[in-house]
């Protein structure tokens, strides 16, 4: 349930390309929240680790995970648009989290350059915005399809090999 101070209320939502990239949380003057996922990426980084230790520990940046609910319908998105297999546990928690404050009336943009979350970002409706990277242009549906023989498949067909022919399935954007 939302409240009136919710309503439209920015809510950054950061990836862990975003710490990677420099991003400066203290910069910011708007909410900063990240999802535990990105906590574990990031300890492989020393520099990178410090600099959002500091953040969290300052209260700029809070962790939080999203709910099931919200985790669902990101992913029923992410098949969607055949992303699903391209996103990682840690970019389905951020379109997840994205989501849900959404839905609690906030305006959340993810701070990412990943192509596959920004695609499925628009496909939520929730803006993004990339930092070391150009950013997708418009939304991308993807199709799965065999090089040898053209078969086409949907984008979320489980088959990795074509059904006719046996070559390895690719992928490329549909054409609108």
């Amino acid at each position: 349930m939302s409240t009136n101070s919710e309503q439209g209320r920015r809510v950054v939502v950061l990836d862990t390309s975003a710490f990677v990239a420099g991003y400066d949380a203290f910069s910011v003057n708007a909410e900063q929240v990240t999802v535990p996922k990105v906590e574990e990426e990031l300890l492989r980084n020393s520099m990178v680790k410090l600099r959002f230790q500091t953040a969290l520990e300052s209260g700029k940046v809070k962790v939080r995970a999203p709910t099931k609910e919200h985790e669902q319908a990101a992913k029923a998105s992410a098949n969607k648009v055949g992303d699903a297999h391209k996103l990682s546990e840690t970019d389905m928690q951020l379109l997840s989290l994205a989501l849900e404050l959404k839905s609690q009336g906030c305006t959340p943009q993810i701070v990412t350059d990943d192509y596959s979350i920004q695609n499925v970002a628009t496909q939520l409706g929730v803006e993004f915005v990339a930092l070391a990277t150009l950013g997708i242009k418009r939304l991308l549906e993807w199709i799965r399809y065999c090089p040898a023989c053209h078969k086409q498949y949907p984008a979320d067909s489980k088959f990795k090999e074509c059904q006719i022919c046996g070559t390895e399935l690719k992928r490329k954007p549909r054409r609108n």
